[in-house]
């Protein structure tokens, strides 16, 4: 009876005839979606005793990164802005250390919104007794800030200024754990991942502007993809920045002495890698629930969402499904950057497999290296490196030029500083311009734009740099955090000063 219901069934809606374009349909839909959800990393490593810093960690994205690693062993520390003994919190990480059989994995309070809550928590873990870091995740920054007029009423100038704020919240964090990073062993490999947005293409055939405040075209334009895509270019251009000053500075991993009985002298590139410190961008793609779902506002737990955004969010989930990334699939790229050997890792990895003969750890060439290894510095995009053209104006150009000139005038007559200090000054601070996401200009120029954005956001959001109070889940056992004797963080100093 059964089996006289399907023949019926299929012979009325699968005509025989029309079985070839049927199967035609199906496949097409399933090559498209494998092609929609990207590349999936082929690499893999052990995460062990690593510890991983993570923002955004209670996002779609970040949950499912959340899990990725600790499947992996990884000691994480996730960031969020809700008390980490609410529901909320406890619940998750409890599922996650069931589930992963990994009990290092917590939870620590801090407000990304909020400039003294950051600058509590970096205060916190730079005076406790562990503050080994192995990889920073900036992975708040990927969600979709903007929606149509038709699915909100949130004022646009209330949604840049969510922007700029978390913008804002990654520089801060950076330059307050930098020192931590800094003081670690040389042989470290340690890793800052930047995650953007996937419009910073929307910004990139246009000017380049670094400022947080909406050129005059974007804002007649009204354009919510423009808006994201200068935020994300803004973020790529700053982590592109940031390699370039850790490779600067003189606490750069050095190259490791030539031991006895070696070939050769040890050689590497200084294209390939200086810092043991490597900052990278990663993009994830158009997710179907960070991009989309935040697009259509489409959040019914969400005093301001959108019931129209809602709808439309689940009507159009087969084709969603088919055309967007899931989040396992958008994790790819974080995943892979964070996989990916690093040169300087990799030249020592490669020459001990050689043969037995004591060597020094860069005797082989850079020729010698597999295929990929990690770029410094650079954006990845569907597990794989790209490439974008930053255009500067040629005003800005003219006026740096200027700028300089003056400078470098004013130094050549005593001005300024003593000649001994500007001479240290120059050494350490000598910034290869390699051109890449609009060369050293556009990088200064962003770090400037922070440094001025941040002051201003400190002031517009002024509070008391406190301990957080309560038990924290980055340990075990209870700790005492409410000392007034722990001092303020570091303050963030320009590198150009």
């Amino acid at each position: 009876m059964v089996l006289r219901i399907a023949e019926a069934f299929a012979s009325k809606y699968f005509p025989t005839q029309y079985l070839v374009h049927i199967a035609i349909g199906i496949v097409t839909l399933l090559v498209l979606r494998a092609f929609s959800q990207g590349r999936t990393t082929n690499r893999e490593r052990d995460l062990h005793a690593r510890t991983i810093l993570l923002t955004g960690g209670f996002t779609s994205l970040g949950l499912t990164l959340l899990q990725s690693l600790a499947q992996r062993g990884a000691h994480i520390i996730a960031l969020t802005p809700d008390p980490i003994d609410s529901e909320n919190v406890s619940i998750v990480i409890d599922l996650i250390r069931n589930e992963t059989s990994n009990e290092q994995v917590y939870a620590e309070e801090c407000d990304l919104t909020s400039p003294s809550s950051i600058r509590a928590f970096c205060t916190k873990f730079l005076t406790g007794k562990e503050q080994r870091l192995d990889a920073i995740i900036f992975a708040h920054e990927h969600r979709h800030i903007g929606s149509p007029k038709l699915f909100t009423k949130v004022p646009k100038e209330q949604e840049e200024k969510e922007r700029n704020s978390l913008s804002l919240a990654t520089f801060l964090i950076t330059t307050l754990l930098l020192p931590a990073l800094l003081v670690a062993p040389a042989e470290r490999d340690i890793r800052i991942i930047n995650v953007v947005n996937p419009f910073y293409a929307a910004a990139a055939g246009l000017p380049f502007s670094p400022s947080f405040e909406p050129p005059e075209a974007e804002r007649k334009s009204k354009s919510i993809f423009l808006s994201e895509g200068r935020r994300s270019l803004r973020s790529i251009v700053f982590t592109r920045h940031l390699q370039r000053v850790l490779d600067a500075l003189p606490t750069a991993a050095p190259l490791p002495k030539t031991e006895e009985g070696s070939k050769a002298i040890p050689v590497v590139s200084s294209k390939l890698q200086k810092s043991n410190i490597v900052a990278v961008s990663a993009s994830p793609g158009i997710g179907r629930v960070d991009t989309v779902s935040y697009l259509l506002n489409a959040d019914f737990m969400s005093p301001t969402g959108s019931y129209l955004g809602l709808l439309c969010y689940i009507v159009f989930q087969p084709l969603l499904r088919i055309f967007t990334k899931a989040p396992a699939a958008a994790m790819q790229t974080i995943l892979h950057v964070l996989f990916l050997p690093t040169p300087f890792k990799l030249l020592a990895a490669t020459n001990a497999a050689k043969d037995n003969t004591p060597q020094g750890p860069l005797d082989v060439l850079a020729d010698d290296m597999p295929e990929e290894v990690l770029l410094p510095g650079a954006l990845y995009a569907d597990c794989a490196a790209v490439k974008i053209n930053v255009k500067i104006p040629d005003e800005v150009r003219e006026r740096d030029l200027q700028i300089q000139a003056e400078a470098a005038k004013a130094r050549a007559n005593g001005k300024g500083k003593k000649k001994e200090q500007g001479s240290v000054k120059d050494e350490v601070l000598d910034l290869v311009d390699d051109g890449e996401y609009g060369g050293e200009l556009a990088g200064r120029l962003v770090w400037e734009e922070y440094e001025a954005a941040l002051k201003i956001w400190e002031k517009e959001n002024p509070g008391k740099v406190e301990d957080q109070k309560g038990d924290s889940l980055q340990v075990p056992e209870k700790v005492d955090q409410g000392s007034s004797s722990t001092p303020q963080a570091a303050e963030v100093k320009d590198p150009y000063a």
